[in-house]
């Protein structure tokens, strides 16, 4: 398209998304429980069809030498479909929030005051690589009474297209307009240009994807912008502390997936028990291929696990040697997406929640304790969107929150924060009841 044509298909996906957005607003909580379990039911029905349709992405991607994280990314298997599935349903399970009516109090004057949840109108969400954003984001807007604007990214433009389908199927079976979940069909970007500076028409902006995506989002947006940079998410292991919980949830935060924002790029140790946690988790990062970045107090104790990792990719003494290094600076900075991890060993509990403050991205941070008092103040002073204790940050979900989904994950601190589900997507306004009172 030329840019006369890009600015005219961009107005126009603008304008039937303002005009859907309205049907959206007043439509009954049974329909759009309708239009989410017989989506549902088209990702059960269509699972072979999408994948061979998936097939097209992940062949180009491949011949195009796009990273490996990013090519896992791209996949839209079996399970992917049915997680998305049963996120429909979790939606339509959950009560109904639009039109609510909260905090209803009675003023002197005799009027009562209150806030009613209404949704947002319009979004735009520009992603990368992960086509199932797309079933996120339109499940989500349809449950929140939302209509969206959808631009994925060029490397899944065949997976995102044939999801859009059946989306746009399910909202036109139960009776919805199919405008209420457009995908932009074209993979020019000057389409994000024009979206993210049509405040006539979209009301917020979710960028979810690289780091320079979202800065440009965020520099360039004249509307309002719902983000989060990095995911640098910390595991940080107490004295004291389950030495068994603690080697298996660190585990888990970092190998699990590493692509993911919420997978662990820091693990922080307290001294009481570095010398007996680190050498065990050294040796299982080690047979696992996992790269530890650490200070100086922590390289002879990784040092030390090295020869336990018997098994997996690093056996040999020269692959795990270059396995342990020393950090730099810029390795407490850093979120790698990628199996390496930056390892300090640290005082004790205030020392952690320094270091995170400082150097986290606000993202999620958990803590692996037995000692209660020591949980509520990581709780209270860790400054991120999601903090945890015991438990793996890779649970820094839409759909493990019970969300049903979530569009994205803000770290910003006004409107949203954490995982963005259906609530994230609504606003409030006053709401005045009154029996014929004046003002004197």
């Amino acid at each position: 398209m030329d840019a006369l044509d890009i600015t005219q298909y961009s107005l126009r996906l603008g304008a039937q998304a303002k005009a859907a957005s309205a049907l959206m607003a007043k439509a009954g909580t049974a329909t759009k429980n309708k239009a989410l379990l017989r989506l549902a039911v088209l990702l059960r029905e269509n699972t072979r069809a999408m994948q061979a349709d998936n097939a097209k992405d992940l062949q180009r991607a491949a011949a195009a030498g796009l990273a490996a994280p990013l090519v896992d990314r791209l996949k839209l298997g079996p399970e992917v479909l049915e997680t998305c599935a049963r996120g429909c349903e979790q939606l339509a399970a959950m009560p109904e929030i639009i039109g609510e009516i909260t905090g209803l109090r009675q003023q002197p004057s005799g009027i009562r005051v209150g806030q009613m949840r209404v949704p947002i109108g319009v979004f735009g969400m520009i992603f990368e690589s992960r086509p199932n954003v797309t079933i996120e984001a339109a499940s989500l807007s349809i449950k929140s009474g939302n209509a969206c604007i959808l631009r994925g990214g060029s490397e899944a433009i065949e997976s995102n297209k044939a999801l859009a389908r059946l989306v746009q199927q399910a909202l036109t079976d139960s009776g919805l307009p199919a405008d209420a979940v457009q995908l932009v069909q074209t993979t020019d970007r000057a389409v994000v240009g024009q979206l993210i500076t049509m405040p006539q028409f979209v009301d917020v902006i979710i960028p979810r994807g690289g780091k320079g995506l979202i800065e440009r989002i965020s520099r360039d947006a004249r509307v309002p912008v719902i983000k989060h940079l990095d995911g640098n998410c910390h595991v940080y292991v107490d004295d004291p502390c389950d030495l068994a919980m603690a080697l298996k949830v660190t585990d888990n935060a970092k190998t699990q997936k590493y692509s993911p924002c919420n997978a662990a790029e820091s693990l922080l140790v307290a001294r009481g028990v570095a010398p007996e946690f680190l050498p065990g988790m050294a040796a299982i990062f080690a047979s696992k291929g996992v790269q530890m970045r650490g200070c100086p107090e922590s390289l002879p104790l990784l040092q030390s696990g090295l020869g336990r990792a018997s098994t997996g990719r690093a056996s040999s003494e020269g692959q795990t040697a270059a396995l342990v290094l020393a950090a730099q600076e810029a390795d407490w900075f850093e979120e790698y997406l990628a199996p390496i991890i930056s390892i300090k060993v640290v005082a004790g509990l205030d020392e952690a929640i320094a270091h995170i403050n400082r150097y986290s991205s606000h993202h999620t941070d958990a803590i692996i304790t037995r000692d209660h008092q020591h949980a509520e103040a990581f709780l209270r002073e860790v400054d991120s969107a999601s903090v945890m204790v015991n438990a793996s940050t890779r649970f820094a979900d839409g759909f493990e929150y019970g969300l049903g989904a979530e569009v994205g994950i803000s770290t910003d601190k006004l409107h949203a924060r954490g995982p963005v589900g259906m609530q994230g997507l609504t606003s409030l306004k006053y709401v005045v009841l009154g029996q014929g009172e004046v003002r004197v």
